[in-house]
């Protein structure tokens, strides 16, 4: 009999790693951002059309651009350095026409309320500098938030044939075999176990 399928919907999202590939299927490192509130994957196709006889001969699926948006709580100057090639030189960090941001792949988790997770991976791409905004303080306390955006690309990912831009993976509770699986195809590391696997759909960060 075939398992049963999944029809939960996720409620968070946690666990956003990134880490600098270049031109290779290694990263240097993997890095956590923490506070993660938003992400969004863009993920297009457009059905293209061929005529004759008045009348459709054939379609063929054309794929755009996939893109990234994510917002957090703060990003941390630190994480910006890496991910959009900034420059900082006797503590003042400055960004410029000539920058070169690093090709990086990055990975981040849904959460659900069952204890699951269903982490997304994204093999290779460039993040663009985020707008700088800011709020008068008012009578009441408002929290800022950051957003930053990424485009991103097709690679070559251990397993498969053709290349891939986007990939799933998703454990049970408790389980973490998918994840690691995962994490060694767009990293090639493990999980950096060092900062704590977290489990559980409830609270997060």
């Amino acid at each position: 009999m075939a398992e049963q399928k999944n029809y939960r919907a996720s409620t968070g999202v946690n666990e956003f790693y990134y880490g600098a590939v270049g031109d290779n299927v290694i990263a240097d490192y993997v890095e956590r951002v923490k506070f993660l509130q938003t992400i969004t994957v863009e993920m297009p196709q457009e059905p293209v059309r061929a005529y004759g006889d008045n009348q459709t001969a054939e379609i063929a699926v054309s794929g755009g651009d996939v893109s990234v948006t994510a917002g957090f709580h703060k990003i941390p100057i630190e994480d910006k350095e890496n991910l959009l090639g900034w420059e900082t030189v006797d503590g003042v960090t400055a960004t410029g026409s000539n920058d070169n941001p690093p090709y990086v792949a990055v990975i981040f988790a849904k959460t659900f309320e069952d204890g699951s997770r269903e982490y997304v991976g994204l093999p290779k791409g460039i993040f663009t500098r985020p707008s700088v905004t800011g709020n008068t303080k008012g009578e009441g306390v408002e929290y800022s938030s950051e957003e930053i955006t990424a485009q991103f690309m097709d690679r070559k990912v251990e397993g498969f044939i053709e290349e891939k831009s986007v990939l799933f993976a998703r454990d049970a509770k408790g389980e973490t075999i998918n994840r690691d699986a995962l994490f060694m195809k767009v990293f090639g590391q493990a999980y950096p176990s060092e900062n704590g696997t977290e489990t559980g759909g409830g609270v997060e960060g």
